[in-house]
């Protein structure tokens, strides 16, 4: 349980960092927040799937600082790249 609330509260930080340092992608504050927080379960879960570590909810595996900084990472990472495929999908949408 802790580890989804890393991983989802490091995706709401990294969407919103994402937003903030690339100006093109910014969405404002709260669907910054949203698509980081889907990004961060997300992330968070591939890279526990990928890396054979605790997933997301992975109690059995423990928590220590290797498993807490790869759940920041995966989730401020997937929290920025859901937040630039929802700005990509918002703009077409403008577009069209």
């Amino acid at each position: 349980m802790l580890s989804l609330i890393i991983s989802l509260l490091s995706g709401a930080v990294g969407g919103n960092l994402a937003g903030y340092l690339i100006k093109g992608i910014n969405q404002g504050t709260l669907v910054n927040s949203v698509a980081g927080v889907i990004g961060g379960g997300l992330g968070g879960q591939l890279l526990g799937a990928l890396t054979g570590g605790a997933g997301v909810g992975d109690a059995a595996a423990g928590m220590d600082l290797g498993t807490i900084i790869g759940q920041v990472a995966g989730g401020g990472v997937g929290g920025g790249i859901v937040l630039a495929l929802v700005s990509l999908v918002r703009s077409a949408t403008k577009s069209g």
